[in-house]
């Protein structure tokens, strides 16, 4: 009897102990306002998300603060991560989403002075996508003098004149995987502050093609993957496998010349199972670090959000913080020799 009461007893102050940790978390955040940083300029695929995660999220968060949005475009996004790592207030008040490679720049260099943070340290809440209903693609003009893979091969044409962002970034990176490992005669012009000035830039003229989400081109430019449209598609990475809408388009890691270039690849490819990640600060206080991610997780869950996500065409297929931080942790322990190849790639010119 005296075991059941002490057991009973033990119950009720641990029942009382979340409920104090819950109120202290919904006071703290009644009437306060959340600054959601979005690490690239206005229309592209991390913008669209973060607005769409801005609108549903609040109402999940104890207290149900205001959320909004502060593009902070840059560097290929590192400006965005290093103002979340070092700069923006440890509180629970600020999170943002930058690229999806952000952990293996940090990991393949370590004395990189533009890498301003640890990985591992953020607070990660999770990320919008796993990648399993996406694809990262080779999206280019039909008019291009380069049709095919056999076009693209060829060195004595003229080269694809691809454009990307910073240094190091998906879009910058993935280029060289084509050129280099592919054997693709592409041309690069890094520099573009966005997504949404590489689109311009492809419909003008002034580029032929980009590497890309296709969850992206759904949600900024739907008409060009219409059997009409003025771009198609001519390799799909980011996957193990062939993207399903896109059966006749084969993958990088099928295209690969060598079995190393096809693990070098498959290393490359990893941060695409965090598509779309979001992080605060490291050292948030746990209880609102908790808070966070449930409200992260839960969002995704959310008929509204849903239902939002399928009229964008954006792929919702969501992780949690902790499955990020093992999935980095897991890219931390590729062997030296291979992440020093991979790096080799990814700081080629």
């Amino acid at each position: 009897m005296l075991m059941r009461s002490i057991k009973a007893a033990l119950a009720l102050t641990g029942m009382l102990t979340v409920q104090a940790k819950a109120d202290a978390v919904e006071d703290f955040y009644k009437g306060k306002t959340i600054t959601m940083i979005v690490s690239y300029g206005p229309g592209g695929g991390y913008d669209i998300y973060g607005r769409l995660l801005a609108q549903h999220m609040s109402k999940h968060i104890p207290g149900h603060p205001t959320i909004i949005i502060n593009n902070m475009p840059g560097a290929g996004s590192l400006k965005g991560a290093n103002y979340i790592y070092n700069v923006a207030p440890k509180d629970g008040t600020v999170f943002g989403t930058f690229a999806r490679n952000t952990a293996l720049l940090a990991l393949i260099d370590k004395t990189d002075q533009n890498v301003q943070y640890d990985p591992l340290k953020f607070t990660w809440l999770g990320s919008s996508s796993s990648g399993a209903n996406d694809a990262y693609v080779l999206i280019a003009r039909k008019d291009a003098k380069n049709k095919s893979i056999e076009d693209l091969r060829r060195k004595d044409g003229p080269p694809l004149i691809l454009g990307s962002t910073g240094e190091g970034t998906s879009s910058d990176a993935m280029p060289i995987v084509l050129r280099d490992m592919l054997g693709f005669n592409i041309k690069g012009i890094a520099g573009y502050t966005d997504s949404g000035a590489l689109y311009l830039a492809m419909e003008r003229g002034e580029i032929e093609g980009r590497t890309t989400g296709i969850s992206s081109v759904k949600s900024n430019k739907p008409d060009w993957l219409k059997p009409d449209g003025p771009m198609h598609v001519l390799v799909v990475m980011g996957r193990a496998t062939r993207y399903p809408e896109l059966p006749n388009v084969p993958t990088a890691r099928e295209l690969a010349k060598t079995d190393n270039d096809r693990k070098l690849i498959e290393v490359i490819e990893l941060p695409y199972s965090t598509s779309r990640p979001f992080a605060a600060p490291p050292g948030v206080p746990k209880d609102r670090a908790d808070a966070l991610m449930k409200a992260f997780m839960e969002t995704h869950k959310d008929p509204e959000y849903l239902a939002a996500a399928t009229k964008l065409g954006v792929d919702v297929s969501p992780i949690d913080g902790n499955e990020v931080r093992k999935l980095i942790e897991g890219i931390s322990k590729v062997p030296p020799d291979l992440m020093k190849q991979v790096e080799a790639v990814i700081r080629a010119n």
